[in-house]
């Protein structure tokens, strides 16, 4: 099944710029317009600019000081149910996050990533 994300609005944080751009180009295949940031204060510029975001797509460990925890905090308080992909190279699921959430391990695949916009969208059911 083919779902067209189109008019949707997210959000990819990553300090890692060959990560960043394929995460974007991914979700720009989906029909996603991107934003992006490599840093948390990135982030939270973006956030400040953004006139709707849809989804949030954040490293957890990002070059600054500002975690994606704090990124995503930070998400929440301007819409507290924007959801939120986390993506770490750490192969455990954390246990600090946000409802709405999805923890995916870097590499993302695009299928897993698909899949992860979908639940988070409630356009697939959740296991």
């Amino acid at each position: 099944m083919t779902v067209s994300f189109k008019g949707l609005t997210a959000v990819v944080v990553e300090d890692d710029w060959m990560l960043r751009e394929i995460t974007v180009n991914e979700l720009h295949e989906m029909g996603w317009t991107v934003l992006e940031a490599a840093s948390g204060a990135g982030a939270l510029m973006v956030l400040r600019e953004a006139q709707a975001v849809d989804l949030l797509v954040t490293d957890i460990q990002l070059a600054d000081a500002i975690t994606g925890w704090d990124v995503a905090e930070a998400f929440r308080v301007s819409d507290p149910e924007v959801p939120v992909i986390y993506a770490s190279c750490s192969p455990s699921n954390p246990s600090r996050r946000v409802t709405e959430s999805v923890f995916l391990t870097k590499p993302i695949e695009v299928s897993e990533l698909k899949l992860a916009c979908r639940r988070l969208l409630g356009l697939e059911p959740r296991r």
